[in-house]
């Protein structure tokens, strides 16, 4: 549908500085006459976005056609050029100079726009509407164009505010270019300018500026809160109206800086906060000292400077230097020099009580913040920060590094009290476990062991393995004075101390009622009773359990006692497998025991593979590794030492599921090796 045109205007413009104010007070003689002036921003943003691309920009003299109708008003501008166009040109006008920044805006704002190509030169129109459920009736064109009368300050007032919806879709920038266009306007000043210093370090810059700014006649402080400043600057004659024009705009630009800056410190400080909350989980989840101290500089170059470094304690007070980064790798070794100079420095510091706050002075040398590394009321070590390219450290990238120094002293503690725990638990988990296996003639002995929260080291293979908590399997073997041999395999009830107590109890009772001569089902009704005393509930454990007999030259006898724990497995040397032993009582669950002693013979080659639930019970997903797979994997070792069958089973059990043992796994061959 097309409305009567109410207004309109048709210039041509020089480039010449002076053009993009002559195009704004045309599209507001034709907003003004039209009433239409609720579109004034958009257009006079659009309008001096374009007419500036193409005068001032691009140097090209330009087009300008306003024309405004009852529900909106459509400009056009046409780039200049003598003699026509090549119709195969197909460039962009002119008018999309600087990036095409011009084009982007006029997407963002306009209700419809366009580019047409005609012998004239190339033009962008672009239209704005008013809001369909405010378009008022039609109204008759007026007979005469008048010129609308010079406003008074008020209005003035009025015409140097942004709406605030465009304030939020402008960035500052464009926002204070279209205050100081504004201002312009107003003025008629030759030359104007915006000088901005945010305070923090980097000098003052201009935000925009129009015509010549060479002699400025009038200076404007922008009230802006310290440390940032600014100044609005304009050139030419000065009017009396001026002053309270340019302090108007003064305060309009303020604001929206103000507001800009908040916006932006918010922005920066949600950012700090998700870097520190990213930056602890890493260090929650590193439990190995010597790791956490790689990734503390990892985490902080270069974010919060070129390089990082840090000291730990010694045992005599001393620091050494534990770990270093730099943003430029050339300069590592003479940083490392330097750092390792400024330990005594750094230690003199810790150690004297003249310093306040969190940080300490920085050695003779560096450039940069240091922090120590405090946490439970100890402090650890020194983190040293260099300050970043051609800028001192912020304030806020101090309390940063402050944060992340207290959340890096926590991990190096939790580090150092989980080595120290580790210590323990393998130091317990040794004792539990026999010293070594018997070495005797015609039988030879194997055994695996691997607690459900330990893990291997990388590239360790079957050998070390690391863990904090002392598992409730356990296993031992013995020869007796007698020349026979006993060997056991068990599962206490729960993990941790309390189980590392009743494996004590359990494997001391029976070493013991064994080398007395005991036979084997009362060694376990004695047991039982010793488990039934002990104080606190839960104290139970299954026992498989074996005396051997070498009666014969080549052939050994084992009776087999079974205490609620699963059959062993009986590998021939030829390859059959079957399961032996007859099931019994668990010890420490009621007051008397059920067992049935088994007696089995082995051949040379033969093996007994003892094994706890850990090995039966090993998940994949629903899957569970089982006693068919047991047999599966020995087979092909059937007849070789007793340590092939037990290293094949832990490898097989290891490889069923990609996620840690959920529980203790333990696992004893014993071998017939004949004469």
């Amino acid at each position: 549908m097309t409305y009567p045109e109410r207004a309109a205007r048709r210039l041509r413009l020089p480039a010449d500085d002076r053009s993009p104010a002559a195009a704004r007070a045309a599209v507001r003689a034709v907003l003004a006459e039209a009433g239409l002036s609720e579109l004034l921003d958009e257009t006079l943003l659009l309008t001096t976005e374009l007419a500036t691309n193409g005068v001032v920009h691009a140097g090209t003299d330009i087009n300008l056609t306003v024309a405004a109708d009852s529900i909106g008003v459509r400009v056009t501008v046409t780039d200049y050029r003598s003699g026509g166009i090549d119709p195969m040109d197909t460039a962009m006008p002119e008018v999309t100079a600087e990036g095409g920044r011009g084009l982007l805006l006029v997407d963002r704002f306009a209700s419809s726009w366009g580019t047409t190509h005609d012998v004239t030169g190339k033009s962008i129109w672009f239209r704005i509407d008013r809001d369909p459920d405010a378009r008022p009736a039609a109204r008759p064109v007026p007979d005469a164009q008048v010129e609308p009368a010079l406003p008074d300050l008020p209005q003035l007032a009025a015409l140097l505010t942004v709406a605030p919806v465009l304030q939020s879709r402008l960035p500052v920038d464009q926002l204070v270019t279209e205050l100081l266009a504004r201002c312009h306007d107003a003025t008629a000043a030759a030359g104007g300018a915006i000088e901005y210093d945010a305070g923090d370090g980097t000098g003052a810059q201009i935000l925009a500026k129009f015509g010549d700014v060479g002699s400025i006649t009038l200076t404007v402080p922008l009230p802006l809160t310290a440390p940032a400043c600014g100044k609005l600057l304009l050139a030419g004659d000065p009017q009396p109206s001026w002053r309270p024009l340019a302090e108007l705009v003064a305060e309009r630009i303020a604001l929206a800086v103000q507001i800009d800056r908040m916006r932006v410190d918010e922005q920066r400080r949600s950012g700090w906060l998700t870097y520190l909350a990213e930056a602890g989980e890493l260090l929650a989840h590193s439990l190995e000292e010597h790791l956490t101290v790689a990734l503390i500089p990892q985490l902080i170059v270069p974010q919060l400077g070129r390089w990082a470094a840090v000291h730990l304690t010694g045992d005599g007070g001393d620091l050494r230097l534990a770990a270093l980064t730099h943003a430029e790798e050339s300069e590592l070794e003479q940083l490392r020099r330097r750092l390792e100079g400024a330990a005594p420095a750094l230690a003199g510091a810790l150690a004297t009580d003249g310093w306040t706050g969190m940080e300490l002075p920085v050695p003779r040398g560096l450039d940069g913040i240091a922090v120590p590394l405090s946490a439970r009321g100890a402090t650890i070590g020194v983190l040293t920060v260099g300050r970043p390219i051609e800028r001192q450290h912020s304030s806020e990238e101090r309390a940063v590094v402050a944060d992340l120094a207290k959340r890096s002293a926590l991990a190096l503690d939790n580090a150092r009290i989980h080595a120290e725990r580790q210590a323990v638990a393998n130091e317990l988990q040794a004792a539990l476990m026999p010293g070594s296996l018997p070495d005797v003639p015609g039988v030879s002995f194997a055994a695996e062991y691997l607690p459900a929260t330990a893990r291997r080291l990388p590239g360790s293979g079957p050998g070390p393995i690391i863990g904090t908590e002392v598992g409730g399997d356990f296993y031992d073997a013995t020869e007796l004075h007698d020349h026979r041999l006993w060997v056991a395999i068990g599962d206490v009830c729960g993990k941790g101390a309390q189980a590392a107590a009743v494996t004590g109890v359990v494997r001391d009772v029976l070493r013991v009622m064994a080398r007395d001569g005991r036979p084997l089902p009362r060694a376990l009704e004695l047991l039982n009773a010793t488990l039934l005393e002990q104080p606190g509930d839960m104290r139970y454990a299954t026992v498989a359990s074996a005396l051997l007999d070498r009666d014969r030259p080549g052939s050994l006898t084992a009776t087999l006692c079974l205490s609620g724990h699963d059959r062993p497995l009986l590998l021939r040397a030829g390859g059959q497998a079957s399961w032996v032993g007859k099931e019994g009582t668990a010890v420490g669950l009621f007051p008397e025991v059920k067992v049935n002693p088994e007696v089995i013979r082995l051949e040379a080659g033969d093996a007994l593979v003892f094994f706890t639930d850990g090995v039966t019970e090993r998940r994949d997903g629903a899957a569970m590794f089982g006693h068919d797979r047991i047999a599966r994997s020995v087979r092909d070792v059937a007849g070789k030492s007793a340590r092939q069958v037990a290293t094949a089973l832990l490898e097989a059990v290891e490889a069923f599921s990609p996620e840690a043992p959920r529980d203790d796994i333990a696992i004893l061959v014993v071998r017939c090796d004949g004469d």
